[in-house]
C-alpha cells in the first residue's frame, strides 16, 4: 500500500538498503507516486477529461483540469491514491498487496483462462497486463511463454539540475522575483535531420529532486520528483537521445532491455570503482562538456548523496555526443542553460518500456494469447499518468463490450 512505501524507500535513499519489492518504481501507484504527480500528455483522447476530473474527486488540486501544465505533486498524489483505493474496496473489488502472480493459466490453443498467485487460481477471460515499464522479470518470463513481443524505440541519457533560481533568471529575466511567479519549467527539443536523432528534455521538475529509482541491488537509475509547491531550491529534467530499436538493434527484441540493464549496471560498478556506495553518480555539465573528471560534485537535491563519476565515459560516445550537441543547441534556446553550477546526473533509462506486447487493434487483445489485455506503460501503449489511465480505460470498454455480447 502507499502508505507503507515511504519507509522502505527511505531507508534505501539513506542506506542503500533495498527491498526489491518495494521500492520508487514497484508498490501501489507505481512509479507515478514518486514522479512528480505530472498529467502533461501529449496523446489525444477523450477521455483525458474524465481522467482529470476523477482524480480532482479524490484530492488532487482542482486546477489540474484548466491548467496547460497541470501537476499533482509527488506528496499530494501520495493522499489520492488510498482515497481510490479505499473507493474500490467499498464498492466490491478485492486488492491482494504483497502477491507476486506466479503464471498465466492457459488453454492448449494459447487462450488465457486466469492466473496462478502462489498456491490460488483465479480464472477469467479478460486478464488485464499493467505491470508498470520496470517489472522485467514479467517480461522476461512473457518471452520464455511466447506471447508475442516487439522491440520499440525509446530513449536514455542523463538528468540535468540547475539552481532553481537560475533557471528563474532564464525564464522571467527582470521578473524572477515576483511573488506571484512559481518555480519557472522549461521544454527542449533537437532533432538532427542528418540522422533522425533526437534529443529532448523530459520530466522537468521545477523546484524539484533527483531521486535515485532502481529495482535491483547492484543498477542504479537516477529519475526527478516534486512536490505540489514546488518549493525545493533546484531544478531537475531529463535530457535524453532517443534510441530508434530496428537501428540500434536490429531484430533483436529484447535489445533495449538488454542495453538499459547493462548501462545502469556500469553506472553502478562506476560509482563503486570510485569509492561510494549507495550513491547517484554525477559530473559537473561543464566537466561533461571538456571531457574531464575529477572535481568535486555540487551540492544537490538527491537524498541519496551523490559520487563524481566521468559520466562521459560511462555513456557510449555517440550518446555523449549526443547530448553535449543538444546542450549547445538548448543553450542557444535558453541562455545561461550551460552554466558551471549545473551538473549531470546518472544514468536516466526509464523514460519508457523499450518492448510493446503486440495486441490486436480492434480488441486489444494479445494476438498470440487471446484474453490477455496488454495495458499501459509495461506493455507499450502509454508515456505517463494520464495516458497510462487513459489506455486502461480504453481496455476497461473493451472488456465490457466482450461481458455484454
Amino acid at each position: 500500500p502507499a502508505e507503507e512505501r515511504l519507509p522502505a524507500i527511505n531507508r534505501f535513499w539513506r542506506y542503500g538498503e533495498l527491498d526489491p519489492s518495494n521500492n520508487v518504481c514497484f508498490g501501489e501507484g507505481g512509479a507515478g507516486l514518486y514522479s512528480d504527480g505530472k498529467l502533461i500528455t501529449r496523446i489525444k483522447s477523450p477521455h483525458i477529461t474524465y481522467v482529470l476530473n476523477r482524480l480532482v474527486q479524490f484530492g488532487a488540486p482542482a486546477e489540474i483540469e484548466y491548467l496547460a501544465n497541470p501537476h499533482v505533486g509527488s506528496d499530494r498524489i501520495r493522499r489520492v491514491i488510498p482515497r481510490l483505493r479505499q473507493f474500490l474496496l467499498t464498492h466490491g473489488c478485492e486488492i491482494r498487496f504483497n502477491t507476486r502472480v506466479s503464471r498465466l493459466l492457459c488453454s492448449n490453443q494459447g487462450t488465457v483462462e486466469g492466473v496462478e498467485v502462489r498456491a490460488e487460481k483465479f480464472h477469467s477471460r479478460h486478464v488485464i497486463l499493467a505491470t508498470g515499464h520496470s517489472a522485467e522479470d514479467v517480461l522476461y518470463r512473457l518471452r520464455e511463454i511466447g506471447v508475442a513481443c516487439e522491440g520499440k524505440s525509446f530513449a536514455v541519457g542523463l538528468r540535468i539540475e540547475h539552481p532553481q533560481n537560475i533557471i528563474n533568471q532564464i525564464q522571467y529575466r527582470e521578473w524572477a522575483n515576483h511573488p506571484k511567479l512559481g518555480a519557472a519549467n522549461y521544454r527542449l527539443a533537437h532533432h538532427d535531420a542528418k540522422t533522425g536523432i533526437g534529443i529532448y528534455s523530459f520530466c522537468m521538475c521545477p523546484g524539484g529532486y533527483v531521486l535515485s529509482s532502481g529495482t535491483e541491488q547492484n543498477r542504479i537509475v537516477c529519475n526527478g520528483m516534486s512536490n505540489y509547491r514546488r518549493n525545493s531550491p533546484f531544478a531537475n529534467a531529463a535530457l535524453v537521445v532517443t534510441l530508434d530499436h530496428p537501428k540500434n538493434f536490429t531484430k533483436n527484441t529484447f535489445g533495449g532491455m538488454d542495453f538499459r540493464r547493462e548501462l545502469e549496471a556500469r553506472a553502478w560498478s562506476a560509482v563503486q570503482a570510485a569509492g561510494g556506495g549507495r550513491q547517484l553518480p554525477v559530473q559537473r555539465v561543464s566537466d561533461f562538456w571538456a571531457g574531464r573528471s575529477g572535481r568535486q560534485p555540487l551540492p544537490g537535491s538527491s537524498p541519496s548523496g551523490t559520487q563524481a563519476v566521468a559520466l562521459h565515459d560511462l555513456l557510449p560516445t555517440w550518446i555523449t555526443q549526443k547530448i553535449r550537441e543538444g546542450c549547445e543547441k538548448f543553450d542557444q534556446q535558453m541562455r545561461g542553460f550551460l552554466n558551471e553550477q549545473a551538473q549531470f546526473y546518472g544514468v536516466e533509462t526509464r523514460t519508457s518500456c523499450p518492448l510493446r506486447i503486440r495486441r490486436d487493434k480492434e480488441t486489444l487483445q494479445s494476438v498470440s494469447h487471446p484474453g490477455l489485455y496488454p495495458c499501459g506503460e509495461g506493455a507499450g501503449y502509454a508515456g505517463g499518468i494520464t495516458s497510462a489511465a487513459c489506455d486502461g480505460i480504453r481496455v476497461a470498454e473493451k472488456i465490457v463490450e466482450q461481458v455484454i455480447k
